[in-house]
C-alpha cells in the first residue's frame, strides 16, 4: 500500500494541543495571557482563523513557541489547501514565455 501525505496540520491545533492542552489552560486563560479576545483565539484553536504573523508573535512571547516556525506551519498548511484544489484555480491559466526577438 502506497504511502499518503497527510495534510499539515493547521497551527490552531497544534498550538491547543501542544501548548494549551500540557498547561491545562482554558481558551479564556490563555487568551487572556495572549492580550486577544476569547473569540479570536477559539477561531484560531478551531482552525476557522489563519495564523496571523501577530498572534504568531503573541505566541512567542507567551508560550516560548517560535512566531518564525508556526508561521512555516501555516504556510505549508495553507499551500497544502490550495494545492488540493490547484486543477481548480489553475484552469484557463496558460504559462506566459518570453518572444524570441
Amino acid at each position: 500500500m502506497p504511502l499518503t501525505m497527510r495534510e499539515p496540520a493547521h497551527p490552531g491545533e497544534i498550538v491547543r494541543e501542544e501548548v494549551l492542552r500540557p498547561l491545562a489552560l482554558s481558551v479564556t486563560d490563555a487568551a487572556r495571557a495572549l492580550g486577544v479576545t476569547r473569540q479570536s483565539l477559539s477561531a484560531l484553536l478551531n482552525q476557522r482563523a489563519a495564523l496571523s504573523p501577530e498572534m504568531a508573535l503573541r505566541l512567542e512571547a507567551a508560550f516560548g513557541v517560535k512566531a518564525d516556525l508556526m508561521m512555516r506551519v501555516q504556510l505549508s498548511h495553507s499551500m497544502a489547501e490550495v494545492r488540493a484544489r490547484e486543477a481548480e484555480i489553475t484552469a484557463g491559466i496558460r504559462r506566459v514565455r518570453a518572444s524570441a526577438s
